[in-house]
Parts: C-alpha cells; sequence; structure tokens
C-alpha cells in the first residue's frame, strides 16, 4: 500500500509585493520594470523576470487559480505564458531556476516548491535617511493631499510663482530684514515662534509632495519623520510616483519647494497686515529651507531632480564607474554600457561637479572648523548667560537650548555629509592597491 504524497506546493508572490510595472522615461537602453517589495524598497527587473512576476500574480489573481495540486503545475502554466509572449519554448524547468536563483533572493517570490525566500535586508543607500517613523498613515496622507492637489493646476502654479517672486522682489526691496532678525533673537518668545512656524513650513513641504501625487493620479504613501544624517527631518514616502512620466515625477519633486513658496507668500500677507518682525525671520527661514532642498548634493529635492531628469533612480552608485572611467580611463562596465547616451553624460557632470563640491566644502570645513567651534561656543554661552539673567525661566532656557542645537546640528551634519565621501574614496584607493600587489 503506497503512501499519499505530500500535497504540492505551488510557488508565488511574497504577500505585500505590488507591481509598479515600466519605469517610464528611463535613462536605461532597456526600461526596466518595477517590483515594489513588501518593505516598500523598489526592485528593477528586466523584461523578462518582470514577465514572470506578472504570470505569477495573474495565476494567483485570475480566474485559472485552484487549489494547489490540482492540474498543471504553476511553473508549466507560467512557461506556457512565457512562451505564448516571447516566441521562445520554456519548459517548468527553466521557470523554476529563474525563480530559484533570481527572483526569490530578491525577496519577490517564494521558491519553487513553495518555500519562503530568504531574509533579504533593506539596502542602505549612500546617505540616505535613517529612523523612519511614520506618522500620518496612508489613508490620511490621501485625505490631506487631496484637499491641496488642485493647486497644482497649470495656471494656478503660474498665478503661485508670479505672486511669490513679486512678494521677493518687495521683501527685498523694501524691508529691513536685519533689524527684524536682531529684534527677535532677542526675545525667547520670538525664537521659539519663529521655530514652530519653520516646523509648520518643512510639514507643509513634505504636504507638497503627496498633492503632487494625487494631481498625478498616484496614491502617496505615509508622512513621518526621522533623522537625515544629524538633522531631524519630514519625509512623505512617494515611491508610488515612478510610475508617472518624467514630468510627473518632476512636478512630485518640486511639489515640496512650490509649497514653500506658498507658505512664504502666506507668511508676507500676515506681515502686511501686522508688521510683526518675527514673521519676516520666519519667511528667512523659509528661504533657507529652499536653498538646501534645491541642493542636488545630498539627498534632497535637487538630487532627485537630477535623477528623475535623467531617469536613473540612485544617482551615487555610478560614482565609482565613472571616476574608473574618467580618471583611470577603464573601460566601460556594464552599468554605464546600460545607460542611454545622454543620461550618461549628465551623470558624469553631476559626479564631476560632486566630487570638488564635496572636497572644498570638506575643507573649508576643517579649514575654519576652530573659529566656527569658537563662535558657536560664545554664542551659546551668551545665550545661557541671557537665560540666566531672565531668572532661568523655561520659556528662556527652551529658546536657549534649541538656538544652541540649531548652531550645532549643521556643522556637525556637514561633516557627516562629508566624511561619509572621504571614507567611500578611502576605501576605493586601499582596494585599488590591493588589487594591484595581488596583479603583481
Amino acid at each position: 500500500m503506497s503512501l499519499p504524497s505530500a500535497p504540492r506546493t505551488d510557488p508565488g508572490l511574497v504577500d505585500g509585493t505590488e507591481l509598479v510595472g515600466e519605469f517610464e522615461d528611463s535613462g536605461y537602453r532597456e526600461p526596466p520594470h518595477l517590483v515594489c517589495r513588501p518593505d516598500g524598497q523598489l526592485v528593477r527587473l528586466p523584461a523578462l523576470l518582470y514577465k514572470v512576476v506578472r504570470a505569477l500574480d495573474g495565476r494567483h489573481r485570475g480566474p485559472g487559480a485552484g487549489p494547489p495540486g490540482e492540474g498543471p503545475t504553476i511553473t508549466a502554466q507560467v512557461a506556457d505564458e512565457l512562451s505564448r509572449e516571447t516566441g521562445r519554448q520554456f519548459s517548468a524547468a527553466h521557470v523554476a531556476f529563474l525563480i530559484d536563483e533570481k527572483l526569490a533572493p530578491l525577496g519577490i517570490t517564494t521558491h519553487s516548491d513553495g518555500s519562503p525566500p530568504p531574509p533579504t535586508p533593506r539596502k542602505d543607500p549612500f546617505l540616505s535617511f535613517r529612523f523612519r517613523l511614520a506618522v500620518v498613515p496612508e489613508h490620511l496622507t490621501w485625505f490631506l493631499s487631496g484637499l491641496f492637489a488642485w493647486l497644482f493646476r497649470p495656471a494656478l502654479v503660474a498665478i503661485g510663482i508670479g505672486a511669490f517672486v513679486a512678494g521677493e522682489a518687495w521683501l527685498w526691496t523694501t524691508q529691513d530684514t536685519g533689524a527684524a532678525l536682531q529684534e527677535v533673537l532677542s526675545a525667547p518668545s520670538s525664537v521659539l515662534l519663529v521655530i514652530l512656524l519653520a516646523v509648520a513650513s518643512c510639514a507643509f513641504h513634505e504636504l507638497g509632495h503627496g498633492a503632487a501625487c494625487r494631481y498625478g493620479g498616484v496614491r502617496p504613501g505615509a508622512m513621518g519623520c526621522g533623522i537625515y544624517l544629524v538633522w531631524p527631518a519630514f519625509y512623505t514616502d512617494i515611491t508610488n510616483s515612478y510610475r508617472l512620466g518624467r514630468a510627473g515625477r518632476i512636478r512630485a519633486d518640486l511639489g515640496g519647494v512650490y509649497f514653500n513658496a506658498l507658505f512664504t507668500l502666506g507668511l508676507l500677507g500676515v506681515y502686511a497686515l501686522t508688521g510683526f518682525p518675527l514673521l519676516l525671520v520666519a519667511v528667512l527661514s523659509v528661504h533657507l529651507e529652499i536653498i538646501q532642498q534645491l541642493l542636488p548634493t545630498l539627498r534632497f529635492d535637487g538630487y532627485y531632480i537630477v535623477a528623475d531628469l535623467v531617469g536613473i533612480p540612485d544617482l551615487f552608485k555610478y560614482i565609482a564607474p565613472i571616476l574608473r572611467r574618467v580618471l583611470l580611463r577603464r573601460p566601460q562596465d556594464d552599468r554605464l554600457r546600460d545607460l542611454k547616451r545622454w543620461p550618461q553624460i549628465v551623470v558624469t557632470v553631476w559626479v564631476l561637479f560632486l566630487i570638488p563640491a564635496l572636497a572644498l566644502q570638506l575643507g573649508m570645513v576643517l579649514a575654519n572648523l576652530p573659529q566656527l567651534l569658537q563662535a558657536d561656543w560664545q554664542t551659546a554661552t551668551l545665550l545661557i548667560a541671557r537665560a540666566d539673567a531672565a531668572g532661568l525661566q523655561p520659556l528662556a532656557m527652551l529658546s536657549a537650548c534649541l538656538q544652541i542645537l540649531l548652531l550645532v546640528l549643521p556643522v556637525a551634519g556637514l561633516t557627516l555629509a562629508l566624511v561619509q565621501p572621504l571614507r567611500s574614496l578611502v576605501r576605493f584607493v586601499r582596494r585599488r592597491r590591493a588589487d594591484r600587489r595581488s596583479a603583481d
């Protein structure tokens, strides 16, 4: 008497995996297809592997999906579908190989026998945002972004930008921002209000990214906060913007700065009515935020604008290949050969600008670090003395502590941002020396 065979278990997508589709207007010669893993990380797949994933998803969701063990195996069904779509002959063994050797290690599918894939650690991109904490869930972000998505209508964008330019001209030609800054710094309560307005501007900035996504027809993710280098920062998950074309992605990138401009207009309007000087200082803080966000050297909005302009999600990983190609005159590796001609030129220019800019900034920090630390120490001592003269009032102490923190964070953050590329360069040089020694 034969023992009953174990029930057959078929492969499938890992729960929570989502198919995004072709990466439109990409900078690659062969447009990749995107799949979103359950941890939110996007994975680029060539066309063949994406067809396998799509077929597995169809077998799971479609009317032909049945109980495991009945009818042809899932791998055989996927093989038939691949053969029809590509005109090449695939067998169940071919599909099982692709699943086990290519897809399961990426954390997208189970193995061909239905066993779970190995743990796939989330990659930590260079100079990435860390310690994320979602505060506003996705459904609430969808609702809030819907309240402001109409602001991205082209006519309203033109009016908003025109009003912002006019407001800037009025501000810098008629108002004494220096006197306003002096007056605010002497009043702890005013400093705290300026900081609160700066935080509100940052939150409104993130809402702009979400509203731009919703205007483009895709769903923004959760909003929250975290740490970028050493700075506390807000974020909005706009991963779904990769479903859009180039124009939609850049609109999502610029949405935050656009909302900063609208926030500035609101502050200027209230200042025109009230004359409160702290509003002018709040406008200056929003200006600093806009300038910071437009920098293309770190992972701020300016970096993502360049990345989406050329259609390449992660520019930093091309630093080493481009340096080997330009400085060492080595042949192009596969990563560069995969790129179209004009995106490769843009990325090369970006890398050749980035390295001297970071080196110059690092040199300036190192050269001026003693003076910066001395000035920060003197300012911190003065702030503490003022708080002590005020009788150690809680408001004065809180204002002093926040101002001291704002003095320390830029120096610490810039140093950390510049030391990381330097460490990468040192590791690269060491690898080069090790390769030469092994060759000898």
